[in-house]
């Protein structure tokens, strides 16, 4: 006997990529006339998209499904369906751990949505593990979770570096491109419903095309977002600094609306610890290639990711890491103790380190990198940029915003006084940066 479950409620954990996962998973759901809710205790249906990057997020999608499933027992919901990094990586487990999961769809499945609420409503348990090759057939609009003026452009899925810490190939699949056609018709639609700043972003953003062109092709992506009217900034995040080449920096160069900002993950830079995590790379071939980015394009936002604590790390490359980060000076830096994660070489790899040294080194490496970023803030006083408008601060006449320099959660903030006329959030407006507060700016809106 089928039981009409209109009502949902959406969790979504993890990352950006996982995000537009989400988003799209709403957009299906929204075109089949389910309504979304934010009252989980009043969802007929509850569905969350797990991480399981690294251990942190693995408890985290743990804890959540355990807490949604006590809704089964003493709220309205009816249906339990867990998808995403987690539903694929633990399979067994769910199925023998987490009975109250009505379905289970893996991370290349999450175009089934509909169907497996179709079959729950039958009385079925649903699970569909697609192989994790080609990609998910969307035909829908996303419904964006972003606010509607910025928003992520998934570019494509899997990896195949393999690096030895990282599991995410086994439960994305090797590196496939979303054809460009498909990408440009996404943008216009975004873009026609009020997206001023597309963000670009895969498990490697660089590598975009060369299973489907041949070559290196983000650089002719660029071209051609660029020319959508309506659209302000691109932002790209997750670029391997050893596939930066001289076409993607032209193409950052040549295209007005491609901010000057490149997230660049090194994790490391001692060339032993390299070598062990697998990276295609080595602290010279690092250290030109943001030489070469500064000195073509000047005024470039360098941000990057480091891991503390890999096994085998001595104090020694710690410390040479340390000095790679004071020489290189990034203007946005983010630092991750070291997650063994079941699975991965590294995990099994001996001389673990221990927890507290980890979190002794990367406070170490925050600390340093707070000094760069606070002097970097500090210097930007007298200069005059452009400021994309996130809010408002409550009862005051200061606006929230973010420069070129910020990516959306991860980076600082500008607050804006004297503004005259009321702005939008979305709006654009010219700035004198006046002062900074540790990662943060404050500025005056320059008339115009």
């Amino acid at each position: 006997m089928e039981t009409a479950m209109r009502s949902i409620f959406f969790v979504s954990l993890g990352c950006d990529k996982n995000l537009v996962d989400s988003e799209y998973m709403l957009g299906m759901l929204k075109e089949n006339g389910y309504t979304i809710t934010d009252e989980e205790s009043k969802a007929d249906v509850i569905i969350v998209n797990t991480c399981c990057f690294i251990n942190d997020a693995k408890e985290e999608s743990i804890n959540t499904i355990l807490e949604m499933a006590e809704h089964k027992k003493d709220g309205a919901c009816k249906a339990l369906i867990i998808t995403g990094c987690l539903a694929q990586r633990y399979q067994e487990e769910i199925r023998a751990e987490i009975p109250e999961a009505d379905a289970v769809l893996g991370t290349n499945s999450y175009d089934d949505i509909v169907h497996a609420l179709e079959e729950v409503q039958k009385g079925s348990h649903y699970e569909n593990f697609h192989t994790l090759e080609g990609l998910p057939h969307l035909k829908t609009k996303r419904s964006v979770t972003t606010g509607g003026h910025f928003a992520y452009l998934k570019i494509a899925e899997g990896c195949s570096k393999h690096c030895t810490y990282c599991i995410i190939p086994s439960i994305r699949g090797a590196y496939r491109s979303v054809p460009m056609e498909e990408l440009l018709e996404q943008a216009k639609e975004l873009v026609s419903s009020g997206v001023k700043e597309l963000i670009l972003v895969a498990q490697e953003t660089t590598l975009y095309g060369t299973d489907l062109y041949g070559e290196k092709s983000l650089y002719r992506l660029l071209d051609e977002l660029n020319q959508i009217p309506g659209l302000v900034w691109i932002r790209i995040l997750y670029c391997y600094p050893e596939e930066i080449d001289d076409s993607l920096t032209a193409a950052i160069k040549r295209n007005d609306k491609v901010c000057h900002y490149l997230d660049m993950p090194l994790q490391h830079a001692d060339d032993e610890i390299l070598r062990r995590m697998g990276r295609k790379t080595d602290s010279q071939s690092i250290r030109r290639i943001v030489e070469k980015l500064r000195k073509e394009i000047p005024d470039i936002c360098l941000r990057t990711t480091v891991i503390c604590g890999f096994p085998g790390e001595t104090k020694a490359q710690h410390e040479k890491l340390m000095e790679f980060i004071d020489e290189m000076e990034f203007d946005r830096l983010g630092a991750f103790t070291y997650s063994p994660e079941e699975g991965t070489p590294a995990a099994e790899f001996p001389d673990q380190i221990e927890e507290e040294t980890k979190l002794d080194w990367q406070e170490e490496v925050m600390e340093l990198e707070q000094e760069i970023i606070f002097d970097k803030t500090a210097g930007m006083k007298g200069q005059t940029v452009w400021a994309f408008i996130e809010g408002k601060l409550t009862g005051e006449n200061v606006y929230v915003a973010r420069t070129y320099r910020d990516a959306p959660d991860v980076d600082g903030y500008v607050f804006i006084t004297g503004a005259q006329d009321e702005l939008m959030t979305g709006d654009f407006a010219r700035v004198r940066i006046t002062g900074s507060v540790d990662y943060d700016l404050t500025a005056e809106l320059v008339l115009q």
